[in-house]
């Protein structure tokens, strides 16, 4: 697969030691794809084996979580984190709770988010973690005694010049309300340890809107460089409707575009006119209803169930749900239609088949790793504000989200060009993300 004997090896062993660990594996290849000519260029990498101790976490913790629901019935669900690589700083990243978590899930997220924290040029190393307990259908108490039990075994973990997680899928500002307080109490202190907390005990404002809006101002700054445009008059198409897709979906209109369907697990809605981002944040986020119900008060709108939303002809596409929600199939039907630019939103929803054929077809192509760093990157700026106890403005850390989001841009054109990928986005920031971390680890020797 690689013509790289280090790298090779590298890749086999990993294979051979993660059986069922595809999407692990699915990540590590991506990036090793990028930086075969680096990795060969530059013994120094092989001498320190800095690949094989890249693709190890650092820490893997691993435990039970007991707790009582409504019912008075014993619950036992199963905890991770996976402190990655902390040579750029602290581990960061979220802790996702849903069904679907297991060790494979857990390990590409951590390995991710290494190269995404680093691509934002603050201090920060990679990690995530989360559970596989589901928190739809609870009630406010029985979240509350799970974050509680969690926090409890996790604790001892975690600390802000540690580790410091953050929300993920399935935790939000109420699951990271509910662990911060059990943190605080057993810990007897307040600080930091958290990101995306509410306003009135040390969050960060635009944290929220983080992850959507620095999405968009990815794309702007792409279509600009690269192609003399912007939002205004495209079609776009946004999957999912939590967070990272409703403000998604704002930033794009607001920017002059139009977004004509987004999603939930269970279906999509498409509705000709624009979706009218009211009506969705009152279901999704007020009353953490299904999309279905947009179909309701709007009569052009149409909803298909376990439908494919990437049948929709569009301009942009924002995929902003899960991971590998983009196949081969949805790939050619958006090429089929005209798509100009994809960008993840979500965390690897685009498998690799699925990205090859975006870049065989000229499509602009956003990595999630460099596309949806505007989450992490304000978590970063909240982990400041909480170091000097003190809260910025709205506009001070939107203007610091954008300037994030346009540099990943430059470095990741930069060093695409560098190294004979002319304006790939894609091996740009794999490389970038690569020679920062890579650096920092030779710079450290041997740990």
């Amino acid at each position: 697969m690689f013509d790289n004997g280090y790298m090779a090896q590298v890749y086999d062993d990993l294979l051979s030691r993660t059986p069922g660990e595809s999407e692990f594996q699915q990540a590590v290849r991506e990036v090793f794809t990028s930086i075969v000519g680096i990795v060969r260029d530059n013994p120094a990498y092989e001498a320190n084996a800095i690949l094989e101790r890249l693709v190890e976490p650092d820490r893997r913790i691993i435990f039970r979580i007991t707790w009582v629901d409504d019912t008075g019935h014993v619950q036992v669900n199963r905890g991770y984190r996976f402190e990655f690589n902390n040579a750029l700083g602290p581990y960061k990243g979220g802790l996702r709770f849903h069904s679907s978590v297991t060790p494979s899930i857990i390990k590409f997220l951590g390995f991710e988010q290494t190269f995404k924290n680093a691509l934002t040029g603050l201090w920060m190393g990679g990690g995530k973690g989360g559970s596989d307990f589901d928190p739809h259908g609870r009630s406010d108490a029985e979240i509350m005694r799970f974050c509680q039990a969690f926090m409890s075994e996790l604790y001892r973990h975690l600390g802000p010049h540690i580790d410091v997680p953050a929300g993920d899928i399935g935790v939000g500002a109420r699951e990271v309300g509910y662990m911060f307080g059990q943190y605080k109490r057993l810990t007897r202190e307040f600080s930091g340890v958290f990101t995306g907390k509410g306003l009135d005990f040390g969050g960060s404002l635009v944290r929220t809107e983080a992850t959507g809006y620095g999405l968009c101002y990815y794309v702007q700054e792409v279509l600009n460089v690269l192609r003399g445009d912007s939002f205004e008059g495209k079609t776009v198409v946004v999957s999912g409707s939590g967070n990272v897709a409703i403000f998604a979906a704002e930033k794009a209109t607001a920017l002059g575009a139009k977004v004509v369907a987004m999603s939930d697990s269970d279906g999509y809605i498409h509705d000709p006119d624009g979706i009218d981002l009211e009506a969705v944040k009152d279901i999704k986020l007020a009353r953490r209803g299904r999309i279905a119900e947009y179909g309701d008060a709007h009569a052009k709108a149409t909803y298909v169930d376990r439908g494919h939303i990437w049948e929709i002809p569009c301009d942009i596409a924002l995929p902003c749900a899960t991971q590998n929600e983009i196949t081969l199939d949805d790939a050619r039907a958006l090429i089929d239609n005209g798509v100009e630019l994809v960008a993840e939103g979500a965390n690897m929803p685009s498998t690799l088949e699925a990205i090859d054929a975006f870049r065989e077809a000229s499509v602009l192509f956003g990595p999630a790793k460099a596309a949806n760093a505007g989450g992490v990157a304000v978590s970063g700026l909240e982990m400041a504000q909480d170091s000097m106890h003190l809260a910025w403005t709205f506009e001070q850390v939107d203007a610091r989200l954008r300037t994030i989001m346009t540099g990943i841009v430059a470095q990741s054109l930069a060093a695409a060009q560098d190294h004979g990928f002319g304006k790939d986005l894609l091996h740009g920031a794999n490389i970038a993300g690569f020679q920062r971390v890579a650096g920092a680890m030779l710079a450290q020797g041997v740990y």
